[in-house]
């Protein structure tokens, strides 16, 4: 292979295809985006390809999965994806998105799956588990720390190491260690003053060197900054075709010695690795049932909708009497985010007409527009109408959310209000109307001012092609309600944590608020949230009990198993999600109140009791010791809690965990004696202290007073005050005695 094909084979042929070298008997290969739906574009479509793509399967996007908290259900839908991608010859569909959402003004959230990174990587890993056992690659994005789309191909994401890690990169390596996507995309975006791309740091020692990683990275569409760095940091692929300029400045570099050809061969060898790969699996004359994948996507949707208040039991409603279906989104819906994940779907389902068809000829219908979709203005016009049809039903079921252009990748939103025209909607209405059930179409929370003037809320999010269905399924009691939040809501903007430090100032933004994302700042800050972490409503309801672990001491190398006995307790079937939270009781090291640690969904009938099981292993209890340069456990004691919510925890359990690890302290002239008194192997030596005072009646007179005195002072004041009692030769003497004492040469 010649030094320019080598070159040539680290770019793409244009937008969506790899190169290949026909005499070498390599193919080319196509890529293509579409998390939660294929969007490859037709011949001849714009190059993009944001509106002309062939039809497929529309998924609820991964806002909306997050909520069904069900591996299994996930997989299900990369099994589907897999299956479109390998009917119309696609190596490797661009995805999941696995960021963290650090704001709920980030336009690209509906993309991603939580604010956890627990939660994120399991659902991420069952996505890409499901894509990859048809023979076709994934690519887990965006590494990393893309967090909002204000300056994103140009901001620098400031973050601590701890926070980097415990938050930003875990979502990823959770992910890359349980499921090895074929690929890795890097982000636009500089962390901590260095580009992405060119990050090796990022790309080679965490992601290959540290999590095992074993796949290519590609790059963001045009996320390459300086092609040769990027290439050396351990970016294997460029993206889209940059017409011969990458690749004659690799050319150039090899030449010149600036680039070792090692290097070059090393990505060769992985480009050709994935490309062979994908060869051998690829399966002709795949045909896609897509009535199945349709009901696939209608079942997905029901479980990923969230129901948010339910007064007086008002749903599910009878299939009988008069309801009022009102506002545009019912006839003309919002299923998807903007952007590149934009589908042209099989087919689209009409909630009005799924409303009917579902409650069947007992039930009357009518219906209002309410709102034009095309403006935030009020029509009084319609509203009139609204009132009238309203005031004429048992109940009305109110269609509102978010257009299209509130949110999408390439900007963020600026507050998280609905349109004054779908919150004029509610007033009226609610004036002529006892029974008003909002259904939401969003991306990402909104504020709910309105909240008050309802009786029901269900949170559809951006449902898929089948959103439609799912929510008269709802409505009618056809299943129950099981989704539950992926993601905090707040009651308002300003209580969210990187409120004040998003999006940042020119091309810098400071992550301030550290491990504080989400829930863990709520929970610390004792912020009530409008709707909390976890959070979702049923028709029927559970009954926790029974909490075990398998030991109540463990050292930090073994696992522990937790198991929790669920009962439905209501008149109808459900599934329940089970959370599992863990506390560190007290720590030397700031820390969350609590972190999820573990989840699981059940299927019960009514009457019907289940077990719950859950592993616990190190990484359930650790933290990153930035100092150790590696996850560390603290011995102590840990709180194990499950519940139905973060905010509605059930039952606890007590469990000590002994670290194989000692952070040993090197004690020095500045060490304070509080520090001494916290080490249980220096204490005593501590408390002699007070003789250098003459202080030892006041010691035995009101020990907690002195010690409360003492705990600041640095060991070299003890030289200050101590008249000639206490010398810097008896300070060396001590700090050879301490250090010894502790561990420590």
């Amino acid at each position: 292979m010649t030094l320019e094909e080598k070159a040539g084979l680290c770019s793409g042929l244009d937008f969506w295809n790899t190169k290949g070298i026909e005499r070498l008997g390599i193919p080319s290969v196509m890529v293509t985006d579409g998390p939660h739906g294929l969007r490859k574009q037709q011949e001849g479509a714009d190059h993009l390809g944001l509106h002309d793509s062939v039809p497929a399967t529309c998924f609820p996007s991964a806002a909306g999965l997050a909520s069904t908290w069900d591996r299994e259900l996930i997989v299900r839908v990369g099994e589907a994806l897999g299956a479109e991608c390998q009917a119309e010859n696609v190596a490797v569909l661009l995805g999941p998105g696995n960021n963290i959402k650090r704001s709920p003004l980030n336009g690209r959230n509906f993309e991603y799956f939580s604010e956890d990174p627990f939660l994120a990587s399991e659902l991420a890993a069952s996505h890409v588990q499901g894509v990859q056992s048809q023979g076709v690659g994934t690519s887990l994005k965006h590494f990393a720390a893309n967090n909002q789309e204000h300056r994103r191909m140009s901001v620098d994401a400031v973050i601590d190491e701890r926070t980097l890690r415990e938050i930003y990169l875990a979502s990823f390596e959770g992910t890359v260690k349980q499921s090895q996507p074929w690929s890795v995309m890097c982000s636009y975006n500089q962390v901590n003053g260095e580009f992405a791309s060119e990050s090796e740091t990022l790309l080679t020692k965490v992601l290959r060197e540290e999590w095992g990683f074993e796949g290519f990275v590609v790059s963001d569409w045009g996320a390459v900054n300086e092609r040769v760095k990027a290439l050396q940091a351990g970016l294997e692929l460029e993206m889209p075709s940059s017409s011969g300029i990458g690749d004659a400045k690799i050319v150039a570099a090899v030449k010149s010695g600036e680039l070792a050809v090692e290097i070059l061969d090393k990505a060769v060898e992985r480009v050709l690795a994935f490309v062979f790969k994908s060869v051998g699996h690829r399966k002709e004359k795949t045909s896609v049932n897509q009535e199945e994948h349709h009901a696939l996507a209608r079942q997905v949707a029901r479980e990923s909708m969230v129901l948010l208040k339910n007064e007086d039991n008002l749903l599910p409603l009878a299939k009988s009497g008069t309801i009022a279906i009102i506002g545009e989104f019912a006839k003309k819906p919002r299923y998807q985010g903007g952007g590149s994940s934009h589908v042209n779907p099989t087919k689209l389902d009409d909630a009005f007409a799924e409303m009917k068809s579902v409650a069947g000829a007992s039930a009357t219908f009518l219906y209002a527009q309410g709102y034009e979709l095309e403006s935030d203005e009020v029509n009084d016009r319609l509203l009139d109408e609204a009132r009238d049809t309203a005031s004429q039903a048992d109940a009305a079921v109110l269609f509102l959310g978010l257009p299209d252009r509130y949110e999408s990748e390439g900007y963020d939103r600026t507050h998280l209000s609905l349109p004054e025209s779908h919150k004029a909607l509610i007033d009226a209405v609610a004036g002529v109307q006892g029974k008003v059930i909002v259904v939401l179409s969003n991306g990402s929370p909104v504020e709910m001012p309105w909240l008050s003037s309802t009786q029901a809320v269900l949170e559809g999010y951006l449902g898929g092609q089948a959103f439609g269905g799912a929510v008269a399924d709802l409505l009618f009691g056809v299943v129950s309600p099981s989704g539950k939040l992926a993601e905090t809501f707040p009651q308002k903007l300003s209580d969210n944590p990187s409120f004040l430090n998003f999006p940042g100032e020119g091309d810098r933004v400071e992550y301030k608020e550290g491990l504080f994302v989400g829930y863990r700042y709520y929970d610390k800050k004792e912020i009530e949230p409008l709707f909390p972490f976890g959070f979702g409503l049923s028709y029927t309801s559970f009954s926790y009990s029974h909490l075990r672990l398998g030991k109540s001491s463990i050292q930090d190398s073994e696992t522990v198993e937790v198991t929790v006995t669920v009962k439905n307790t209501g008149n109808v079937a459900g599934k329940e999600i089970v959370q599992l939270y863990v506390s560190d009781v007290e720590s030397s090291v700031i820390r969350p109140l609590q972190e999820l640690k573990g989840f699981a969904k059940i299927e019960l009938q009514p009457g019907e009791a289940g077990e719950v099981t859950f592993t616990l292993d190190k990484r359930s209890f650790a933290y990153y010791n930035v100092k150790l340069g590696d996850w560390h456990v603290e011995s102590g004691e840990f709180s194990v809690a499950v519940g139905a919510s973060s905010r509605d925890i059930r039952l606890t359990a007590p469990l000590v965990v002994h670290s194989a690890v000692t952070t040993a302290v090197k004690f020095h002239r500045n060490t304070t004696v509080g520090d001494l008194l916290d080490n249980p192997l220096t204490a005593d030596k501590a408390k002699d202290y007070s003789s250098i005072f003459g202080l030892e009646s006041a010691m035995e007179d009101n020990p907690e007073m002195f010690l409360a005195m003492m705990k600041y002072m640095p060991l070299r004041a003890l030289v200050n005050f101590g008249q000639g009692k206490y010398t810097e030769a008896d300070l060396a003497d001590d700090l050879l005695e301490l250090n010894t004492l502790a561990g420590r040469d």
